[in-house]
């Protein structure tokens, strides 16, 4: 699963570092966004083959892909493009992908919050502005309900609590992308899944032991676990 490539835009792109050749197993993609070392140090706890990776060149020899997030989607974006070329790569490849929060929302084609801002479009859909009487952003603890079977979720319990910090949520295109709900004045979508890509709204690497779950179920699906 690839996705379209992107337009020249406006303005000078921000470029990673040189590859320095090696490789890595499980990447976090250190692309100038996200709580990375908190992630680390919870991803390694499951799986202690779990580096971050500095630059495009070290996800070539990766087993699998976690892309997490935190800030404006058109940001993330930006930041992002550098890395397109390599993530192409390892989709193509059936390598397994995990977008976390900002990670989840830029798998999509568009988001309210960066209007004009392309995603990479491996999911059809939008990331709009949670609406209604509540409280924005959604911060804290909610309930996550999964609507169908995925190894993501194997072994977490009914009912499970997980940590949420976001103002933006997705919309899937497709109704079979959807892997979770939380309820928030309405159901809105925490997880997704299509082929071997999957995408968490919540934070796993602030969720306890059940995030650490997920995270470990996300390693053995590059395993080929599941």
């Amino acid at each position: 699963m690839g996705f379209p490539r992107e337009r020249s835009e406006r303005g000078k792109p921000t470029r990673a570092p040189k590859a320095r050749g090696r490789h890595i197993m499980l990447a976090i993609v250190d692309y100038g966004m996200g709580n990375l070392y908190s992630l680390a140090n919870a991803l390694r706890r499951v799986a202690p083959d779990a580096r971050i990776a500095r630059s495009p060149g070290a996800l070539r020899g990766a087993r699998g892909v976690v892309l997490p997030g935190v800030g404006a989607f058109g940001d993330g974006m930006r930041n992002l493009r550098p890395w397109r070329p390599a993530l192409r790569r390892a989709l193509d490849g059936g390598r397994p992908l995990l977008g976390i929060c900002l990670g989840m929302q830029m798998l999509f084609d568009s988001s309210e919050e960066s209007p004009g801002a392309r995603g990479l479009g491996v999911l059809p859909g939008e990331v709009r502005r949670i609406r209604g009487k509540v409280r924005v952003p959604q911060m804290g603890w909610n309930v996550v309900a999964p609507v169908r079977r995925d190894t993501l979720f194997q072994g977490v319990p009914r009912g499970s609590r997980f940590y949420f910090a976001h103002s933006y949520h997705c919309v899937p295109r497709r109704r079979g992308d959807r892997l979770a709900e939380v309820d928030y004045g309405w159901g809105l979508c925490a997880a997704v899944q299509r082929g071997g890509v999957r995408g968490v709204q919540f934070h796993p690497e602030k969720s306890g032991p059940l995030g650490l779950r997920v995270l470990g179920n996300f390693s053995r699906l590059c395993d080929g676990g599941g």
